[in-house]
């Protein structure tokens, strides 16, 4: 095909070639009207070929679109194939969608994609299900509208979703979703909503179970220890060659009742749905009170430092974050060895606060640091017998943060000691 500009070049050129030759064999009138009257057809080609370009993008079907002629053929047979190939990618787009709608249809989790302003841009059947969502009158709604539950918008607006949501289902109060919000591009977001009701129930009967055998063992290990303890005590009841057995079970006696004490409470945080108190905390005097508790369990062996923000406080249940915070900080005593630092602090970072609990003692190697909050998980199962842990004080400083929308972050080197951070959200900040 040869190029439109080159056809124009060749028409002038002809055009200018035969007025030439008619003002050489004639005269100068005629070859004008020569040049005129042929100039005049070519416009007038011209003019009924923007005339059926106009007619056919009124309804522009494929299948009429004109032939042309001389340039106009050239442009007709362009947008020929600029149609042929633009209904071809349609065609192979429509076909993607179809199988992408398919699949995410097919998925068992319901998908919702947010846009930065957290409204609903698209949504699977099955997070219209979950979420009692609909399509085609929701679409660029904000989801908050939809999904009233104060505890979700705080979730959605906090930011950090390091961590999945629990939300109850308000049409189906047996029901029970874990919400993930991970962040895409142009600040949207996609949620997933997953139903994990039978993982729930079947949960719950774990931490009954453990409930209940611990309530149940907790009766006899006291009446166990009451005796042991009431033989130790009284004079020539335990021969001094047998002594030494005594002390043993009466050390196991106890490590058992504290076992039980922390199972029970794990079970009891566990199932507490309800959300924590939401009071305000002054961590001045909470961090005072686990400085001292920190000192007199340390008996003086180490040098323990503290560095608060007292313009910082917190809102939260002030029992729960007593266990959780005093927990780290007695663990820090506890796996420092004599004449070890350990540095309490509670300052912001960014728009956040932490508390943090930094040693100089043996540290932890990264292969267990993720698997430190597993229960019963001990780096050193010798040594935390020795200590008096019973593997789950890192379990229920976890469930506690999270409780409270923070979560727990450790750091350490082998050798030279670690830090254990809670780092609390800007929602539960509360500044003087």
């Amino acid at each position: 095909m040869i190029d439109v500009r080159w056809k124009a070049f060749f028409f002038i050129l002809s055009l200018s070639a035969v007025s030439l030759f008619v003002w050489l064999t004639t005269s100068t009138t005629i070859a004008l009207l020569t040049f005129s009257s042929i100039l005049l057809i070519y416009l007038a080609i011209q003019v009924y070929g923007l005339y059926q370009l106009q007619t056919w993008l009124k309804k522009p079907i494929l299948g009429d679109i004109p032939e042309g002629f001389g340039l106009w053929e050239d442009v007709f047979n362009a947008i020929l194939k600029y149609e042929r190939n633009n209904n071809l990618k349609k065609s192979e787009l429509n076909a993607a969608l179809e199988r992408f709608n398919t699949v995410a249809n097919a998925i068992p989790d319901g998908l919702v994609i947010l846009n930065a302003t957290n409204e609903i841009e698209w949504c699977t059947a099955n997070a219209e299900s979950q979420l009692g969502l609909n399509l085609a009158t929701d679409k660029h709604l904000p989801i908050v509208n939809l999904v009233r539950n104060s505890h979700f918008i705080a979730y959605l607006y906090n930011g950090v979703y390091n961590d999945p949501f629990k939300l109850k289902d308000a049409r189906n109060t047996d029901a029970i979703l874990e919400i993930w919000l991970i962040p895409l591009v142009s600040k949207q977001k996609l949620l997933i909503s997953r139903d994990i009701t039978q993982l729930e129930k079947v949960d719950a009967m774990r931490r009954d179970f453990i409930a209940n055998v611990s309530h149940e063992l907790r009766t006899p290990l006291t009446v166990v220890g009451g005796f042991i303890e009431t033989l130790s005590d009284m004079e020539g009841a335990v021969p001094e060659s047998i002594r030494g057995y005594f002390d043993m079970m009466q050390d196991q006696t106890t490590r058992m009742r504290r076992l039980i004490e922390d199972l029970l409470t794990l079970s009891h945080i566990e199932s507490n749905t309800q959300p924590p108190e939401d009071r305000p905390i002054e961590m001045l005097a909470l961090i005072n009170m686990l400085h001292n508790d920190a000192k007199a369990l340390s008996n003086g062996r180490h040098h323990i430092s503290v560095d608060i923000d007292q313009q910082l406080d917190l809102s939260g249940a002030a029992d729960e974050l007593h266990s959780a915070l005093g927990n780290l900080v007695s663990n820090a005593v506890r796996y420092t060895p004599e004449g070890g630092e350990i540095r309490i602090s509670w300052q912001p970072r960014n728009k956040l606060a932490v508390f943090s609990v930094s040693d100089n003692g043996i540290g932890i190697e990264q292969q267990h640091i993720d698997r430190l909050t597993e229960r019963f998980y001990r780096v050193d199962r010798s040594r935390s017998r020795e200590t008096g842990g019973t593997g789950l004080g890192l379990s229920i400083v976890k469930h506690i943060l999270t409780r409270h929308q923070a979560k727990l972050a450790i750091s350490s080197i082998p050798g030279k000691g670690s830090t254990f951070s809670a780092i609390f959200p800007e929602s539960r900040i509360i500044k003087k």
